[in-house]
Formats: structure tokens, C-alpha cells, sequence
């Protein structure tokens, strides 16, 4: 059966908006997990927006709970539909009903308290999806094969070596594609018995968090107990029901910690495998109408760049460097992310740093900065250092925190002149 634009239209694509973000924080503190930003302009939630946008989806919901004002600000700012299109972008927030009094408990929990609305979307597929992987991928071509098979449910799934295993949800795939066992993060000593493709470079399948059902069979499995899909709901399911693997072998990345984060966002400027730059299938944002980036006199190796930046004689290497940024002279920046401003600074803004002995938002004259990552709004001041210290343990300050080995400034923190992290 092939699948039309017609049939797409009957998908509704359901993003999970991410629960507190512990592993993330504190990047997480005052935002949630898919309202973190990306690649120096985007946030997480742009990409799997964009995906649903780029395979026909056009009845698109997000389920936020936790810190959720700045994600609900960025999608009424960006995703507006007009009034000749069908399709929409909705805000599915936790709420209190006469049915339930409580947050969501989990991804499946979060689903069921919103069965209502889902019905009453009139779709006949549901596609649930993850609001902090960075991926593209075609959502039609999973749709025809949950079609084609026949499948009650099918999972999205990516080959993965024995090392990245333990941390995944890993399932058992039969050379039709059926399912036959799924463990969510597996000890190493059960690994052997869950090989799909034995004797290959990466032999496991894991889920990538990505189902498909019809929302008739969502409904009746989620009146079972069960607050996880990938705990209790798809392993509940395999005894009764046909479960398909669709294998995706393109990029993927779940973005699920600071060191993750940290990796994915210097990949793409250094060796992007990634590409953010198709003309045809763009990651979607906020169309800000920012001013070009002025650069005068930097060196630039290896560095996204994103616009409205000011850039004085400064060394930038294998780093991001977000909108709005400003950066003074004779600093050097290495292997760091800089998400820059959520504004511009005026005369009287700097009148104001001064009289308070802050410094401007950005990064002041002779600071060098490495291995970190600078929240959106920080103001380093003049002569900071901070280094790249190998195997530091986590530890946390009012103005930074240490995560995963690495410096991390806070959102609107302030790291004085002269200070050495």
C-alpha cells in the first residue's frame, strides 16, 4: 500500500517535552530538555518539529510539564499556522482533570492523560517522538512500513556496537523485523542473547525512542498499567502482539547529558556528519531577523558562527559561537559552546553593569576560555581563565558548575575579572 499526502494527514506527531533534565542540568535549570539550544541558533525541539513538517505531518502536539514557559514561548513565536492550513502545533501541558491529579509519570503516563485530546484529533496513527535526539529522517518511509507489515506497533531502531548497548534500550529483531524481546538498558552478561545481526560491527538493535501505533491499540494498551513505553508498555506488548523494528541507519544522537551535548554541538562544527546545510529539508526556528555577524580582525578555525555576533581580535577554535554573542579583544576560545544572548545590550544596560560592577553579557577582553559551555546571557568578565582540567569531579558554585569533566556557566551567571576556574 503506498502511503499518499492524504494518509500523512492522518498521523498526529506527539513530542515528548522531557521530564526534569537532571542528566542535562544545569542547562536544564531554568529551561526544559527540548527548550535547550542547538548548534548556536536552534533548540532541540526545532528538530523533530522540522521532521514532522518535511514528511507531511501537520498535526503536531508537544506534552511539557517541567519548565516549560521558555519551550512554550519559542513554539507560539515560531511555529504560527495561518488560517488556511489544516494542520497545527499545540502546547499539551500537564494538567489537573477529574481523571487525573497528577504530573506525568512517565513517556506511556504521559500519553494516557492525554488520550482525550488525542481522540479528539480524529487520527487514525499516532507517531510518538523524542524532543532531545538530533536526527532527519523521513517519517513516510516509517509509516509505509508500519503499513506494509502489517504492524500493530512499530520502533524506530538504529544498529549500535556492544560499548553503546548497555546504555540503550536494546531489542531482539527477527530477520522479518519482528520483535521478539526488547530489555531496556541490559546488563553486558545478557548482551549475547539479544544480537539481531551476529558477527557484524554492530550487531544490537536499539530503540530510539520513535513508536507508531494506531490509536484505537494506543488506547487499549495504555488502559493497562504501565507509566514507560520502553519500561512497561512495548515489552507488555511483544506476547500478544506484532511488533516491528524499522531499522533507521543514518545519524542519530540522543542528547541526554552534558557531555553528550557538549560532543554533538562540536561535531557539527568541526566535522559535521550531521549536515545542518540541505536547502530543501532546513531544521525550522524562530526567524529573528538578526543583523549579519561582524567580525574585526578574529581568527576562526573550525567554529559555527551563528548571526547578530560581535567579534573583536579574538582566536575562536572548534567551537559554536550562538547569536547575539559578543566577544572583546585578544580572547581565545577553544573546543567550547557559547549560546550568546536572548538580546541586544543597550547604553543604558552598560550604564547599569557599570554602577552594579557586573560585566556586559558576552565574553570581556584577554579572557581565554576553554573546554566549557556558556549559557545563553553570560557575562564573563575581563582576564577570566578557565581551563581545561582533565578528570575533575562534578562540583557546583552559585555562578558555575563542573558536569562530565567540564566548566558549565549557568544561564545569566556572572564570572567577574580576573577569575580562574
Amino acid at each position: 500500500m503506498e502511503i499518499t499526502a492524504m494518509i500523512m494527514k492522518d498521523v498526529l506527531g506527539l513530542i515528548m517535552g522531557g521530564g526534569r533534565g537532571t542528566r542535562l542540568y544545569p542547562l536544564t535549570k531554568k529551561r526544559s530538555k527540548p527548550a535547550v539550544p542547538l548548534a548556536g541558533k536552534y533548540r532541540l525541539i526545532d528538530v523533530p518539529i522540522s521532521n514532522c513538517l518535511h514528511s507531511g505531518i501537520d498535526k503536531i502536539s508537544i506534552l511539557t510539564q517541567f519548565n516549560s514557559v521558555s519551550l512554550h514561548r519559542h513554539i507560539f513565536q515560531t511555529y504560527r499556522r495561518d488560517m488556511f492550513t489544516n494542520g497545527w502545533v499545540q502546547i499539551w501541558a500537564a494538567e489537573q482533570t477529574p481523571d487525573s491529579t497528577g504530573w506525568y509519570q512517565g513517556t506511556a503516563d504521559a500519553v494516557r492523560q492525554q488520550m482525550v485530546e488525542i481522540k479528539n484529533s480524529g487520527i487514525k496513527y499516532v507517531l510518538v517522538l523524542a524532543g532531545d535526539h538530533l536526527y532527519r529522517m523521513d517519517y513516510r518511509k516509517f509509516v509505509q512500513y508500519h503499513v506494509d507489515t502489517k504492524a500493530d506497533i512499530t520502533l524506530a531502531v538504529q544498529p549500535v556496537n556492544g560499548l553503546e548497548a548497555p546504555e540503550l534500550g536494546i531489542l531482539k529483531r527477527s530477520p522479518d523485523g519482528e520483535i521478539t524481546s526488547f530489555i531496556e538498558k541490559p546488563d553486558p552478561e545478557s548482551l549475547h542473547d539479544l544480537e539481531s545481526s551476529p558477527g557484524s560491527e554492530k550487531p544490537f538493535m536499539a530503540s530510539m525512542g520513535i513508536y507508531v501505533f494506531s490509536t484505537d491499540l494506543l488506547a487499549e494498551l495504555l488502559a493497562t498499567p504501565g507509566d514507560d513505553f520502553g519500561k512497561d508498555i512495548i515489552p507488555q506488548a511483544l506476547s500478544n502482539h506484532r511488533v516491528m523494528g524499522h531499522i533507521f541507519d543514518g545519524y542519530w544522537a540522543d542528547i541526554g547529558t552534558i557531555r553528550r551535548f557538549y560532543e554533538v554541538n562540536l561535531e557539527l562544527a568541526a566535522n559535521p556528519i550531521f549536515n545542518l546545510n540541505l536547502p530543501n529539508q532546513p531544521v525550522y526556528t524562530n526567524a529573528r531577523f538578526l543583523p549579519p555577524t561582524d567580525v574585526q580582525g578574529a581568527s576562526l578555525k573550525k567554529t559555527l558562527l551563528a548571526e547578530g555576533c560581535s567579534i573583536a581580535e579574538a582566536k575562536i577554535t572548534n567551537s559554536v559561537i550562538g547569536i547575539r554573542s559578543k566577544i572583546g579583544s585578544q580572547v581565545v576560545i577553544r573546543d567550547t559552546i557559547m549560546m550568546g544572548a536572548d538580546y541586544y545590550e543597550t547604553d543604558e544596560h552598560h550604564a547599569e553593569n557599570r554602577r552594579l560592577g557586573r560585566p556586559d553579557i558576552g565574553v570581556g577582553d584577554g579572557s581565554i576560555i576553554e573546554a566549557a559551555i556558556l549559557d545563553k546571557k553570560a557575562r564573563i568578565g575581563r582576564n577570566v581563565h578557565i581551563r581545561f582540567l582533565p578528570d575533575r569531579p562534578d562540583s557546583e558554585t552559585d555562578q558555575w558548575a563542573i558536569r562530565d569533566g567540564l566548566v558549565v556557566v549557568p544561564k545569566s551567571a556572572i564570572i567577574p575579572d580576573g577569575t580562574v576556574i
